[in-house]
């Protein structure tokens, strides 16, 4: 069983997060951040992860400890559920595109973690959301999950770039972590 449940509780943040690798794409999100529970139950159902993720914050000051902390959890989950990573496919990409938006993703689930993003939003927030925190948000997940991922977005709409950016990171995701056989994918004999 593929399978996580992580907690985490600060004097900031109070979060519980449970997700199946190979579950079907179920989602209950609840995050107080409108667009960020969107996004992560988009995550869900294109990744075909199933994630329960209960998460309440400090939104009163604002939304960026709450953000981080969800990533550091499902950064955690994620590398937790692989274990070894025995098998797993390692490498996956995808190209998603939503409405002038077009999102690309490549990423190595390899142990090593590193995030080069290339993307530019127009609005300070969509939603309650910061913009500046989606960047934040996937150098944390990939620090904490210990994966590499090059990610680009264009277009118009802070919305769709945004969106488009989680569906393609859920589909390179999905296409990384399925298994194939029973080794390790490296010449090193561990990830």
């Amino acid at each position: 069983m593929r399978t996580a449940r992580i907690s985490r509780k600060t004097k900031e943040t109070d979060i519980q997060l449970e997700l199946d690798l190979d579950g079907s794409g179920l989602a209950e999100v609840s995050t107080g951040i409108g667009f960020f529970d969107h996004m992560l139950t988009s995550f869900a159902r294109h990744s075909g992860i199933d994630l329960k993720l209960h998460a309440e914050g400090d939104l009163h000051v604002d939304e960026h400890h709450l953000v981080e902390d969800t990533a550091i959890v499902l950064g955690k989950a994620l590398s937790d559920a692989l274990g070894d990573m025995a098998g797993i496919a390692r490498f996956g990409e995808a190209r998603i595109p939503m409405d002038e938006a077009l999102a690309e993703v490549a990423l190595d689930v390899g142990g090593r973690s590193y995030l080069v993003l290339k993307a530019k939003f127009e609005s300070p927030k969509v939603g309650r959301l910061g913009t500046q925190l989606v960047k934040h948000f996937f150098e944390t997940l990939a620090s904490n999950a210990k994966i590499t991922v090059h990610a680009s977005v264009y277009g118009e709409n802070d919305h769709h770039k945004i969106e488009a950016l989680f569906k393609a990171f859920a589909y390179a995701l999905k296409r990384a972590v399925k298994i194939e056989g029973e080794s390790i994918k490296s010449t090193k004999g561990v990830l």
